[in-house]
């Protein structure tokens, strides 16, 4: 049974951290926006592009939170 902490490893977490940033990338640099352009959805390509990098960041936070909480436990063990 968990206490409340996460039970993944570390690996899983700075992956799930890596996938936040690519996700914020590609919403960045208009990636996502143009190909929605191409399926011919340019309407709605904002805002998928404003959801899509508001999930990205909120992932990038979470992920960050969580690797540096298992990292300062680990470093920090009596």
């Amino acid at each position: 049974m968990s206490n409340g902490h996460s039970s993944c490893g570390i690996l899983g977490l700075f992956l799930g951290f890596l996938t936040g940033l690519v996700w914020l990338l590609l919403a960045t640099l208009g990636v996502i926006t143009k190909f929605l352009i191409i399926l011919t959805l340019g309407a709605l390509a904002n805002i998928f592009n404003i959801l899509i990098s508001l999930i990205g960041f909120l992932v990038v936070i979470i992920f960050g939170l969580l690797i540096f909480k298992k990292v300062w436990r680990c470093h920090f063990k009596k």
